[in-house]
């Protein structure tokens, strides 16, 4: 896939960016949106979420280019599913990983590709927990599958591990994560706005990052880095808004992604992203 546009490209997250705080894509940016990429504005996604989450979120959004999906893990075509790039680790990294969570009384899900997507996990340990599963069940997730045991499954490529648990629990695990095993991984410790008080702790491929993938993208799709506009409110937006052209946050980021903004503009309840676009392709 090769584009002769020279024009700009976008790349939103979605969560606190695109979306508003129910986690919802309203329906005037849902309209506005689709008539952008109807009209060949060059826009995607970069997202924590899976394709799968992707889709029930946005809809059959047009998308001509691809999507990033769990943090850089895979960049993946939104209509075919087809992932095009994956960024996974590999199985002694894996279970490096898996003995870590162990050690400290945890479990996790595991998203990996075997051919086909999957989110494995062994039990279900705490109320946390209870409404990923619970949530992903509800939205018919295909991935989601029950093992005996994750061992048996850490051969595949594993592109995440997500722990959820209180923060006390889990932030001894992150620190103990970033300083045995931080040079060859991306982690992200953060409380999930859908389901307050459960922190979760993500864990990738050092590969595994938004910023790596948007310059995958951006290469793929025959782009040039100086046409990248990037928006987003969050820690694991900080490496894309430090490599971008042009990072856009939205009024209810965090000080620390302000920081590295050149952009600051309203909220996500504002649909803020969309507007913005729509005034850039007017000028």
């Amino acid at each position: 896939m090769k584009s002769e546009s020279d024009s700009t490209i976008y790349v939103s997250d979605v969560d606190g960016t695109l979306l508003g705080d129910d986690g919802v894509l309203s329906d005037y940016s849902r309209e506005k949106l689709q008539g952008l990429l109807e009209a060949g504005v060059n826009f995607t996604v970069a997202s924590a979420r899976s394709i799968v989450s992707l889709h029930q979120t946005l809809g059959e959004m047009p998308f001509r280019l691809p999507v990033i999906e769990i943090n850089g893990a895979f960049i993946t075509d939104f209509h075919s599913r087809e992932h095009l790039f994956i960024n996974a680790m590999d199985s002694e990294l894996a279970r490096e990983v898996c003995g870590h969570i162990r050690s400290y009384g945890c479990l996790p899900f595991v998203a990996a590709f075997n051919g086909s997507d999957r989110l494995y996990y062994e039990r279900v340990l705490n109320e946390g927990m209870g409404w990923y599963h619970d949530n992903r069940k509800a939205c018919n997730d295909e991935r989601l599958r029950h093992v005996e045991r994750l061992e048996y499954v850490l051969d595949e490529r594993v592109v995440a591990f997500t722990v959820v648990n209180t923060y006390d629990k889990l932030k001894g695990l992150a620190e103990k994560v970033s300083g045995d095993l931080g040079g060859r991984l991306q982690t992200h410790f953060f409380e999930n706005p859908y389901s307050p008080p459960w922190w979760w702790l993500t864990i990738h491929d050092k590969q595994a990052c938004k910023s790596n993938a948007i310059r995958t993208l951006v290469d793929y799709a025959g782009f040039s880095m100086d046409k990248l506009v990037v928006f987003g409110d969050n820690l694991n937006d900080v490496r894309m808004f430090k490599m971008a052209a042009r990072a856009v946050a939205v009024e209810n980021a965090s000080d620390e992604i302000k920081q590295y903004a050149t952009e600051i503009i309203g909220t996500n309840e504002d649909d803020s992203v969309v507007k913005y676009v729509m005034g850039k392709e007017n000028d």
